[in-house]
């Protein structure tokens, strides 16, 4: 494999994205920490394994289910194009909604 040059501005680029990603992935993981501890203070028989870490950001660590990935990934009549994630902490998008306003704008 041959090297490539790169002047200093693409340099600083690709140092900054590597950095914001690893920024990402560290505050990512801070927050399944968070909510896992959340989880873990609370009496055995009242842990849910799911809802809110910082109070913003959701969080399900239960065991996915057909229903759940469908009213997650795909709700055509959902009211919103980003909600919590199937499983883990942070949000997914809606495609099922996306797609019907696709169809709907196209549609006329």
């Amino acid at each position: 494999m041959g090297s490539t040059k790169h002047d200093k501005g693409d340099t600083t680029v690709e140092m900054r994205r590597g950095g914001l990603k690893k920024l990402i992935s560290l505050v990512a993981m801070a927050l399944t920490v968070a909510a896992v501890v959340k989880e873990l203070r609370t009496p055995a028989d009242e842990r849910t394994w799911n809802g809110k870490v910082a109070a913003v950001v959701p969080y399900d660590f239960r065991v996915p289910t057909l229903a759940r990935i469908r009213e997650r990934l795909w709700n055509p009549e959902g009211e919103h194009f980003v909600g919590p994630r199937v499983f883990g902490v942070g949000w997914t998008i809606n495609v099922g909604k996306v797609v019907a306003v696709v169809r709907e704008k196209l549609a006329g």
